[in-house]
């Protein structure tokens, strides 16, 4: 197998093992075991690991080791400092743009999965709400800062479990109000409803963390 897909397939897999929390917040990696579980050698590992530290999951520490990234209090409120300053403005500048077909599309796949009660389809939808926002920006800054951030938001929603499952339906009818006022080219108050629903998210995901 070649270097660079050996590197892509160790990247892949500790990155999906950190977001699905199967390697928890602050405990170290061990370079020779993820050499066993991928089947690989060193120097795809540290390549791998050298782009997850990029995007905030790992910490490489000098002579101590791989840690995997905290979830602290701290870090939630610096994750919703970028969502707060980075949602309501794309809704701002491009909503007036945003194709509406497909906003009805998405409003239709929410409504569908509050009768049907899915969690995990619901995530689904919920990354692929806000990604479709921020996709319609066409700025890719944008995109690849929001996808680091997206990549913690899951990590979070894996740590809390049901702890946040109350705030399920709610989140679900503040995304439909959001598109309901962006459908009526509301623009300013449809960004003001991102707002609101940044701040709720924020306390339940901060709750979470305290419980």
């Amino acid at each position: 197998m070649k270097k660079e897909n050996l590197k892509q397939k160790a990247y892949c897999f500790i990155k999906s093992k950190i977001i699905n929390c199967e390697y928890l917040p602050n405990t170290f990696l061990n370079e020779s075991i993820l050499m066993e579980e991928i089947n690989t050698s060193r120097t795809p590992i540290r390549e791998a690991l050298n782009k997850l530290e990029q995007e905030n999951l790992v910490t490489i520490m000098p002579k101590k080791g791989v840690v995997v990234g905290e979830l602290s209090i701290n870090e939630v409120n610096m994750i919703f400092q970028v969502r707060d300053s980075i949602e309501p403005y794309i809704i701002r500048t491009c909503g007036a743009n945003i194709d509406k077909n497909a906003l009805k599309l998405m409003r239709d796949k929410i409504l569908n999965n509050i009768e049907q009660e899915e969690i995990e389809k619901f995530y689904q939808i919920d990354d692929a709400f806000h990604r479709f926002l921020i996709s319609s920006s066409g700025n890719k800054y944008f995109h690849q800062t929001m996808d680091c951030i997206y990549n913690q938001i899951h990590r979070m929603r894996v740590l809390s479990g049901k702890k946040i499952d109350e705030r399920l339906k709610q989140t679900q009818e503040e995304h439909l109000t959001i598109i309901a006022l962006l459908l009526e080219d509301k623009v300013e108050e449809s960004a003001e409803a991102m707002q609101k629903h940044l701040q709720n998210s924020k306390n339940a995901t901060l709750m979470s963390l305290m419980i």
